[in-house]
C-alpha cells in the first residue's frame, strides 16, 4: 500500500492539477468512481495508473471487476495519500492517471457529423465540462474547444463532464477560422448562440434546425465578438420568458443542442 503522501510518485500525480505538468507529460488526472468507471468501460487503454482506498474498492465492487476485465492494476493507497493526489477535497476513494487523447478536427468533420458543439473562449471549466456532458447526452457527434478556451484536461472540466469525455470525440487547440472552414466543407451550417439572434422557437418553426449543424458558444462574460458572429450563417437566441437577467452558458448550450437533436430526430 502506498502510504507516504510526500513520496515522489504521489507528488507527480498531484502535479497533474497544473497545466504545465499535463503539457509536459501528456497525462491528466481523473477523480471519483463515476469518471473512473467510464474510463475503464470505454477507454481502458488510456488508464496509466489507478489508485483506490481499500474501503472504496470494497464499496464499488463493479469498478474492481471492470478493472480486472480491462487488465488495469489497482494500487491501494491511504486516505491521506489520495487526498494529496486529488484536486478535490473529497475524491471519493479513486484517482487515476490517464493519457490525453484529443481527436483531430480533420477526423471529426471527415466522419460526416450532424451535430457538433464548438467552444470559443469558454474559460469556465465547469461550463466546458457541462457542455461536453450535454453534447454527449444530446447525441452530438463531437465537441471542439478552440485554443482560446479552457484546457480540456483541467481537473474541473474532467469532473464536470462526469465521464462524457470518454464517450465522444473532442478536439482542442484549433482556431475558429479553421473550424468554420472545415464545417462548411463538410456541409454543416454554423449557428452562433447569441442574445441578439433569431428567437430559437422561430428558428425551430422555420425548420432551420433540421440540417446538420455546428453550434458556436462564446465567452461567459462577453459572448462572441462581432468578428466571430460575422463568420456564422445565423445567430440564434434562447428566449427568456421569466425575469432572469440572463442564462448560464452551459444551460443555453444544452437547450440549443437538444433543440437540434429533437429536430434531426423528428
Amino acid at each position: 500500500m502506498l502510504d507516504n503522501p510526500r513520496s515522489p510518485r504521489v507528488r507527480a500525480v498531484a502535479k497533474l492539477a497544473n497545466r504545465a505538468a499535463r503539457s509536459e507529460t501528456g497525462l491528466f488526472l481523473l477523480e471519483g468512481p463515476q469518471a473512473v468507471a467510464e474510463a475503464l468501460t470505454y477507454r481502458p487503454e488510456l488508464v496509466v495508473e489507478l489508485y483506490a482506498t481499500p474501503t472504496a474498492l470494497e464499496r464499488y465492487t463493479d469498478i474492481a471487476d471492470t478493472a480486472v476485465e480491462a487488465g488495469v492494476d489497482v494500487e491501494f493507497v491511504t486516505e491521506q495519500v489520495l487526498e494529496t493526489m486529488a484536486d478535490t477535497v473529497t475524491p471519493q476513494g479513486f484517482v487515476a492517471v490517464c493519457h490525453q487523447f484529443p481527436t483531430s478536427v480533420k477526423d471529426i468533420f471527415g466522419g460526416q457529423p450532424r451535430l457538433v458543439a464548438i467552444l470559443e473562449e469558454v474559460r469556465d471549466p465547469g461550463n466546458a465540462g457541462t457542455i461536453i456532458r450535454a453534447a454527449d447526452a444530446a447525441g452530438a457527434d463531437a465537441v471542439i474547444l478552440t485554443g482560446r478556451s479552457v484546457d480540456l484536461y483541467n481537473p474541473k472540466v474532467v469532473r464536470s463532464s462526469t465521464g462524457s469525455i470518454f464517450h465522444l470525440p473532442v478536439a482542442v487547440g484549433v482556431t475558429l477560422d479553421d473550424v468554420r472552414d472545415r464545417a462548411k466543407e463538410a456541409g454543416l451550417q454554423l449557428f452562433a448562440a447569441d442574445i441578439k439572434g433569431t428567437d430559437l422557437l422561430e428558428a425551430r418553426n422555420e425548420g432551420l434546425l433540421l440540417a446538420p449543424t455546428a453550434w458556436l458558444f462564446g465567452n461567459e462574460a462577453r459572448g462572441l465578438s462581432d468578428e466571430d458572429l460575422a463568420k456564422v450563417d445565423r445567430s440564434i437566441s434562447v428566449p427568456i420568458y421569466g425575469h432572469a437577467e440572463s442564462m448560464n452558458l452551459a444551460t443555453a448550450a444544452s437547450v440549443c443542442l437538444y433543440e437540434s437533436a429533437f429536430a434531426q430526430r423528428s
